[in-house]
C-alpha cells in the first residue's frame, strides 16, 4: 500500500512541477529533511528511495533560493513568457526525476523504471506546463501582459496545493491530477483547434496566403 501511495505522490509532484519547477522539489526537500512537521507520519525520506540527498540541508537551501528566484521572475513583465522556453523542458525533467525517485522498489532501478517515470511523470509535467504556456500566451495577447500576474499567482497556488496534497494525501492528489489532466488536455485541444480555424493572413496583393 505504501508503494502505491509513493507512486501517487510522485505523479502528483510531477503535476506540480508543470506549474513551477522548483516549488515541489523544495517542498519535498523540506518534508524529507524534517524541516517542517506538517506531514505527520508520512515518511517522505523513505519514499524517496535512493534520492535521500534531497533531505540534505544544503540542498534544501539551494532549492529554496531557486524557488524564490523562479517565483519572482514570473512576476516580471515579458520575462515570464521568455522563461517558459526554459521551464517547459525543465518541468519534464523535474517531473521525470521526482516520479522516478518515488517509484516502488519492485520496479528496480533500471531503464524500465525511468521509461515509466518519463511517461507518467515527465508526460504529466509537460502537459501541465503546456497548458500554462497557452494560458499565459493568451493573457499576454488579450491584456498586453497586465493579466499575467494573475496567471502566475494561480500557477503558484496550483503548484503548492498539488505538491502539498501529493505528500499529505497521495490518493487525493492522484484524483486531482486526473481532473487536472481533463482540463489541461481540453485547453491544449481547444488551442490547436482555434489555430486550425484561424483564416490565413492575406498576401500583399490582397489574396489569401
Amino acid at each position: 500500500m505504501n508503494e502505491v501511495m509513493a507512486l501517487f505522490a510522485g505523479v502528483g509532484l510531477a503535476a506540480a512541477c508543470g506549474f513551477r519547477v522548483f516549488v515541489p522539489l523544495f517542498i519535498t526537500s523540506l518534508a524529507a529533511g524534517g524541516h517542517v512537521d506538517m506531514f505527520g507520519e508520512m515518511d517522505v525520506e523513505a519514499m524517496l528511495g535512493g534520492q535521500e540527498w534531497l533531505a540534505n540541508p544544503g540542498i534544501t537551501l539551494a532549492l529554496g533560493i531557486a524557488t524564490a528566484l523562479e517565483i519572482g521572475s514570473y512576476y516580471i513583465p515579458w520575462l515570464d513568457n521568455a522563461l517558459d522556453t526554459v521551464a517547459t523542458p525543465a518541468a519534464v525533467i523535474a517531473g521525470t526525476f521526482i516520479t522516478g525517485a518515488m517509484m516502488p522498489e519492485m520496479m528496480g532501478d533500471g531503464s524500465f523504471k525511468w521509461i515509466a517515470a518519463t511517461i507518467a511523470g515527465g508526460g504529466t509535467a509537460g502537459l501541465v506546463q503546456g497548458a500554462s504556456v497557452i494560458t499565459r500566451g493568451t493573457s499576454t495577447a488579450t491584456t498586453g501582459g497586465i493579466g499575467n500576474p494573475v496567471v502566475s499567482t494561480a500557477e503558484l497556488g496550483g503548484s503548492i496545493l498539488t505538491a502539498g496534497l501529493a505528500l499529505l494525501v497521495p490518493i487525493l492528489a492522484g484524483l486531482l491530477v486526473l481532473i487536472l489532466m481533463y482540463f489541461v488536455i481540453r485547453t491544449i485541444f481547444r488551442f490547436f483547434k482555434n489555430r486550425s480555424n484561424t483564416p490565413p493572413a492575406p498576401t500583399p496583393d490582397g489574396a489569401a496566403g
